[in-house]
């Protein structure tokens, strides 16, 4: 996966915006004003995505391609490597997991959120990152 790649695929997601908050170099991906995704202009290499906390260090034990994300809650946020081992289907399933658990845990009001949630089971968009372990 290249930068374009993760901008194409995060943008392809029901109801996301892309911003640059804060800087000119670094991308961010929204749903609801909620950040679910993050990539640097400068070191295209990795992206920062939200994770379950418990399912965040199951990962970073498993794979050397996931760490903690810089400069973000370490507990919720992981740093992804597009250049390692890890396939394209996988690193899309896990921005898919960021996204909806960015919906599910962080969007408000409850309405706005179920109204989203209804979006996305309607466009056919699981987490199937469980299935990835």
């Amino acid at each position: 996966m290249d930068i374009v790649t993760f901008r194409e695929y995060c943008l392809s997601l029901p109801e996301v915006e892309e911003t640059l908050p804060f800087d000119d170099d670094t991308l961010v991906y929204k749903v609801s004003g909620r950040i679910f995704a993050m990539i640097s202009l400068l070191a295209p290499d990795h992206f920062a995505v939200k994770c379950d906390p418990d399912r965040a260090m199951l990962l970073r034990d498993r794979y050397a391609e996931i760490t903690p994300a810089f400069h973000l809650n370490k507990r919720h946020w992981n740093d992804v490597s597009i250049v390692g081992e890890l396939s394209d289907s996988y690193l899309k399933a896990e921005i898919r997991h960021s996204y909806l658990i960015v919906i599910r845990k962080n969007v408000t009001p409850r309405r706005r959120r179920d109204e989203l949630l209804e979006i996305v089971a309607q466009a056919g968009i699981v987490d199937d990152a469980e299935w990835l372990e």
